[in-house]
């Protein structure tokens, strides 16, 4: 779906004129009718004002040109189970269960494969397959490379 067409559905759905919109992210409703006939796209601060309204990701009023999947567990992410940053607004790097309200849940790989595996084992999925594939995949992901780049290797604990 183009931009234009999701800011068109977001604001009919949510029983806003252009000019109700307008004045809620602080622009003029030709503004608003610019972006619904596709001339121009919202700024980055329009976008997040946006986002917050609406309560999307920036990456749907894009039109999701990309799949998003949280950077700690690796699940698919869709609106309904982005992560907020303290101050309530959307984060689109995380899920809910892996950050929220601007704290992380998880800091041992353990102990987050220990809760994916559970959900992951069915009739395609061995716990052995599941638990093999998240050791794999896991690593690869930003929270767990910055998270091994600022540890210290137990040091501490010792």
């Amino acid at each position: 779906m183009n931009t234009k067409d999701v800011l068109y559905d977001l604001r009919t759905k949510n029983g806003l004129s252009q000019e109700d919109l307008a004045e809620k992210v602080f622009v003029t409703r030709q503004a608003v009718s610019r972006w619904e006939n596709g001339d121009t796209v919202p700024n980055t601060e329009t976008l997040k004002l946006l986002s917050n309204l609406y309560n999307v990701s920036i990456n749907t009023l894009l039109g999701s040109p990309r799949q998003l999947i949280c950077q700690c567990c690796g699940m698919p992410l869709e609106d309904s189970i982005l992560s907020r940053n303290k101050d309530g607004s959307i984060n689109e790097d995380y899920c809910q269960w892996c950050y929220a309200d601007g704290n992380y849940t998880y800091s041992n790989m353990d102990d987050l494969i220990d809760v994916c595996v559970h959900h992951m084992v069915n009739d395609r999925f061995t716990e052995s397959q599941a638990r093999e594939y998240m050791k794999q995949m896991l690593p690869k992901l930003n929270y767990w490379k910055k998270h091994d780049a600022s540890s210290d290797n137990n040091e501490f604990e010792r």
